[in-house]
């Protein structure tokens, strides 16, 4: 991963109304959620939310899918899996010590499918 697109998708996040949609649709993996529903949800208008989602897809964070009439959103994993190890990939500069806390709490975020 190259800086800009880590700091793009950083930027996207980087505002209140993209973060929630953002976790959000974390939360609705994997089906996802329609925009309208997104919108509903979080009580944000349609247009303004549509300017919202357009900024985290462009940041490679969701993928949206048309089905019929509604354009369905997903949370892109495996993109933000890419930018957090950007993050980490250096960072304990070969003292695995550093690090070794913040993995702790990842690993055991989830267990037996409940999520902290």
């Amino acid at each position: 991963m190259e800086s800009s697109d880590a700091i793009a998708a950083l930027s996207a996040l980087a505002q209140d109304t993209r973060l929630e949609v953002f976790r959000l649709l974390v939360q609705h993996q994997p089906a996802g959620l329609p925009a309208g529903d997104i919108a509903r949800l979080l009580h944000v208008p349609q247009n303004t939310m549509s300017a919202h989602l357009a900024i985290l897809a462009r940041a490679g964070l969701v993928a949206s899918e048309r089905h019929s009439r509604s354009i369905i959103y997903r949370a892109d994993l495996e993109r933000f899996r890419s930018v957090m190890l950007f993050l980490l990939k250096d960072c304990c500069n070969g003292k695995p010590e550093v690090c070794a806390p913040l993995i702790s709490d990842l690993t055991s975020c989830c267990v037996d499918g409940t999520c902290c």
